[in-house]
């Protein structure tokens, strides 16, 4: 009897844990896609600013 309720628990309760497994290593890509996503954005964004306040600096026949 000891030996059917251990191989009944294990085999119950594995495929939870393996699609909790699947689940968290997938949230996980994504959120780490989704954060360097960001980075690079704001990197982008950064040096456009840059160009852009370059450019209207030069263009400013006051200064």
């Amino acid at each position: 009897m000891p030996e059917d309720f251990w191989g009944n628990a294990i085999f119950s309760v594995t495929p939870t844990i393996v699609i909790g497994l699947i689940f968290w290593f997938a949230m996980r890509a994504i959120i780490r896609a989704d954060r360097s996503e960001r980075d690079v954005f704001s990197e982008v964004e950064a040096e456009e600013r840059a160009r852009l306040e370059a450019n209207a600096r030069r263009a400013d026949p006051h200064e």
